[in-house]
């Protein structure tokens, strides 16, 4: 039984773009609206995605890390700097006089790094603690940063629940994580066998619950008619060039390896969408939603695909 969980969970790590298509499929063909019970199975699936991923990882290099934060700090500088400005420069491009999707693009470039991320991370063997750090850090950098960043954004203050949402960010990343690193040493990697196994096999089918219930809940909210083909190649614009900002900031690492390459790559380029989609959706009208809904169509599509791609190119 356990080869049989090391296979499935082999072949789906070498074909995520099928697992995140069907997730997406199903959820379209599902209606499901917000609730607080659906926000709590998505912190759950998360915090045990996160747990399984860190029972492949050392707590000591972790630390090792923190004591040198640097590239996630310069992620962090990406994230809410350089991607948000990038947004900006699009919006007015394509958008000059249509402030509400411009403010859409500028939300979702603002918003916290993907709890994913790591998924994704691990998926492709790049630097896991790295990635830990990056998204614990930015866990405590958001409460400051975002309400500071609408202030001169916007020109307005908003309240949103920050102290909620640093919970659930705990709960779904720094709490798991420690826990499974923990684990990982005390038992001197042992751990490692059940994360590439039955953990690594139910990890993936929790992924494929979250990005269908994401995918059900968005859907109802985009009116599909000719005027969407434009918000569509734009947006995939967009949230490419949050991934290729993380590729053009690796080069400013010392230590440039393949792994710091791909894990700057998808810390920078997944977000946590769904964060953005409650602020667009509580705090603005409708329309600043729509660039965020679709966002969410794109991002794990594009992750897939930039993991494939990188696997085709190692084995070229």
């Amino acid at each position: 039984m356990p080869i049989l969980f090391v296979k499935w969970n082999k072949w789906l790590s070498q074909n995520m773009f099928i697992l995140v298509l069907t997730a997406l499929l199903v959820g379209f063909f599902f209606n499901m609206t917000d609730s607080p019970l659906l926000r709590k199975i998505v912190v759950a699936l998360f915090a045990y995605m996160t747990f399984v991923t860190a029972l492949g990882t050392s707590f000591k290099e972790f630390t090792k890390v923190l004591r040198k934060p640097w590239i996630p700090l310069w992620v962090l500088i990406l994230v809410h700097l350089v991607t948000p400005l990038t947004a900006y420069t699009v919006g007015m491009l394509f958008y000059p006089n249509d402030p509400d999707i411009r403010l859409g693009y500028l939300i979702g470039a603002s918003i916290p790094i993907g709890v994913t991320s790591i998924i994704w991370t691990s998926l492709v063997k790049g630097d896991l603690g790295i990635s830990f750090v990056a998204v614990t850090l930015d866990t405590f950098v958001v409460p400051v940063v975002l309400p500071l960043f609408f202030h001169i954004a916007v020109g307005q203050t908003i309240d949103i629940n920050y102290g909620q949402m640093v919970i659930d960010l705990m709960l779904m990343v720094t709490v798991p994580s420690i826990m499974g690193m923990l684990l990982h040493d005390q038992t001197n990697g042992k751990t490692s066998g059940f994360a590439e196994s039955l953990g690594g096999a139910t990890s993936k089918a929790g992924l494929f619950i979250v990005i269908m219930i994401n995918s059900a809940v968005v859907m109802p909210q985009i009116t599909w008619d000719i005027s969407i083909i434009k918000t569509l190649v734009v947006t995939l614009l967009i949230v490419s060039a949050g991934f290729f900002v993380g590729y053009l900031g690796s080069f400013a690492v010392k230590e440039r390896t393949q792994g710091i390459i791909l894990t700057m790559i998808f810390n920078v380029g997944i977000r946590n969408n769904a964060c953005g989609l409650v602020i667009a959706l509580t705090y603005f009208p409708p329309r600043v939603a729509i660039p965020m809904t679709l966002s969410i169509l794109y991002q794990q599509p594009l992750a897939t695909i930039i993991s494939h791609l990188y696997k085709r190119l190692k084995t070229a």
